[in-house]
């Protein structure tokens, strides 16, 4: 049984799951009730509710006790904070975490790639947006002491001059935003994959699953979330998606 939280991302996401699943001969329900948070989604895999759900790295590793240092191999992290039993699957490229983005104009005229290109705007930018108060959203200090520069915090504000914002937010692809690299990971990573019940999905199961792996993308994820957010059922999104990437038969 598939659960999600529900938002629009959670719910594609599942969706792409259960269609692979399915191609793979396994038997896939969807969990009646949406789960209030990523984590409350993990928890219920871990507590035997549901059998597999989209799950983010650091999200989880933030729910499990002593998962909350993160050394260098995130997989043997996941794998060492899970109860037995309970697998954490390859993640997908696609990031579903906190990015800074810029208007084009601002990089343009700041010459603006990454963050540690701020220091040249000199002082009076700020830092907000609405993903400002995510726990992985990073603080006007933290970026101070990573890059040496300094913003003036802006809370909530979307108009904030660097905006804090989820990867697959819509107004990234819309207003032409351009996010900004993290080379020193102040913000940590939180690649999407499918947290399991160790019994519950069969190796032809989980060979179908990590297909996905390389084709979903960010950009892709993030196409795929505002189609659901625009009233598109999440399988029929599923569906059309798998079938452009030749992961489903047309």
């Amino acid at each position: 049984m598939i659960g999600t939280d529900g938002s629009a991302e959670s719910r594609v996401v599942a969706a792409l799951y259960g269609e692979l699943l399915t191609q793979a001969g396994e038997e896939v329900r969807t969990a009646d009730t949406e789960y209030e948070t990523p984590v409350d989604t993990a928890q219920a895999v871990v507590d035997g509710e549901i059998s597999i759900a989209p799950a983010y790295e650091s999200t989880l590793l933030r729910a499990m006790p002593g998962g909350q240092t993160m050394p260098g191999n995130m997989e043997a992290t996941l794998s060492m904070a899970l109860p037995p039993g309970i697998v954490a699957l390859p993640p997908a490229a696609a990031q579903g975490g906190v990015v800074l983005a810029v208007t084009k104009a601002t990089a343009e005229r700041h010459k603006l790639r990454g963050l540690a290109d701020l220091g040249r705007a000199g002082p009076g930018l700020t830092l907000g947006g609405p993903a400002s108060g995510d726990p992985d959203a990073p603080s006007a200090a933290s970026l101070k002491k990573a890059y040496g520069i300094t913003l003036a915090s802006a809370g909530t504000e979307d108009v904030a001059d660097v905006l804090v914002l989820r990867s697959t937010d819509p107004a990234i692809a819309r207003d032409g935003l351009v996010v900004l690299t993290d080379p020193k990971s102040v913000v940590p990573p939180e690649h999407v994959f499918p947290l399991i019940s160790a019994p519950a999905v069969d190796p032809d199961g989980r060979k179908a699953l990590a297909r996905l792996n390389p084709l979903l993308t960010t950009a892709q994820l993030a196409a795929l979330t505002s189609s659901v957010s625009a009233g598109e059922a999440p399988g029929k999104a599923a569906r059309t998606w798998l079938r452009s990437k030749g992961l489903l038969p047309s």
